[in-house]
């Protein structure tokens, strides 16, 4: 996982070069920000100057954002980051306000494809989105096809991650048994959803009878509540003792023995984010005993080229407006200190159902 890349430096206040681009750069921003490490307090709403702005980038005024655990893992320090004070968040959406100036990607096909224009709706995906203007590199924007950026802002990192993680990480098959921690979080709704459409059996855990009924209707064959269950009983019973065929692990430390356990022979582990702490180091020989695979990808590794965004990122809507996938949103804060704290707060508490979203401008 690359570091939080700080944006804070003075750019030129002038207007931008060409017809397209007649905006006037404020000379602050307002950002979600930490001056250092630490629990939840470390969050504070403050100014920054405007971002710096590159040839080769888009300006973007921030609508809504997305808050997901890795925000608070770059906020408790799991991981690194480069510069402090850092503006936390990695995925939002709102409008173009200015276009890059640089000769080489106003002729690149992708760009092209794209069809940018000032006051297009894009998602956006890059370190530090939590501020009312980004400066970004082009091929991080994702026209939204005409999916609300609120909507946008909810979908576009967690539907990239179902897409890439059901087919690079492990290619989901009509017939598999797949297995979903946490399965009426944000994620693990889009991971249902995902996989049902590819033909899937969907297996998943969650705490509450409430969440199990919300993860049904995402299109869950079975859903098992972990603190009234064993659940490793239950998925051998389930699986007729042969186990699923890949789980996807969320939650991290404390889960990772038990998904071995549940796996079947040849069977694929994807390790998807750390919500009760980090898997601790341990043997390769693990492995072994039933030839079992173990993935720990990024997304933000398998979206790199401006080919694999235009066709990421194309997808994710086509996806939502051809009604395939439905983004379930649970709760929107405010863009306060306050609100940016409470968000994480809440996502951490394992009481939500579905994706939280914090309005920064939107109309």
């Amino acid at each position: 996982m690359s570091a939080l890349v700080s944006t804070i430096e003075h750019p030129q206040h002038e207007e931008c070069e060409g017809q397209n681009n007649p905006f006037q750069y404020p000379s602050t921003v307002e950002a979600l920000a930490i001056a250092q490490t630490g629990d939840i307090n470390v969050i504070e709403k403050i100014t920054l100057p405007f971002p710096k702005v590159n040839p080769e980038d888009l300006v973007v005024k921030i609508e809504y954002i997305g808050v997901n655990f890795i925000d608070t893992y770059f906020r408790e320090g799991l991981y690194p980051l480069d510069h402090f004070p850092a503006t936390i968040g990695e995925e939002a959406a709102g409008v173009i306000v200015a276009l890059p100036t640089d000769p080489e990607v106003l002729e690149n096909p992708y760009f092209k494809r794209q069809e940018f224009k000032i006051g297009m709706s894009v998602a956006v995906t890059t370190m530090g989105t939590d501020q009312t203007y980004i400066s970004i590199p082009w091929s991080r924007a994702f026209p939204t096809r005409g999916v609300s950026t609120k909507i946008a802002a909810a979908s576009i990192t967690q539907i990239a991650t179902a897409i890439t993680f059901m087919s690079d990480a492990y290619a989901v098959s009509p017939g598999d048994t797949v297995f979903i921690h946490t399965i009426a979080g944000g994620l693990g709704l889009v991971f249902t959803q995902y996989a049902k459409h590819l033909g899937a059996r969907v297996i998943g855990t969650t705490s509450t009878k409430e969440k199990a009924e919300l993860a049904r209707k995402n299109g869950a064959d079975e859903v098992i509540l972990y603190k009234d269950e064993n659940v490793v009983e239950r998925v051998r019973t389930l699986t007729g003792g042969i186990g699923v065929d890949v789980v996807y692990d969320g939650v991290g430390k404390d889960t990772f023995e038990m998904d071995f356990e549940i796996l079947k022979r040849k069977g694929t582990l994807v390790s998807v984010g750390n919500a009760s702490g980090p898997v601790p180091p341990f043997s390769p020989l693990k492995l072994m005993a039933k030839n079992h695979k173990l993935v720990r990808p990024s997304v933000t590794n398998y979206v790199v080229t401006a080919e694999e965004a235009w066709k990421i990122g194309g997808k994710v809507f086509n996806l939502i407006t051809e009604g395939v996938l439905k983004v379930n949103i649970y709760k929107e804060y405010p863009f306060t200190t306050e609100g940016g704290r409470q968000a994480q707060i809440d996502l951490t508490n394992g009481k939500t159902m579905g994706k939280l979203v914090i309005r920064v401008s939107a109309k």
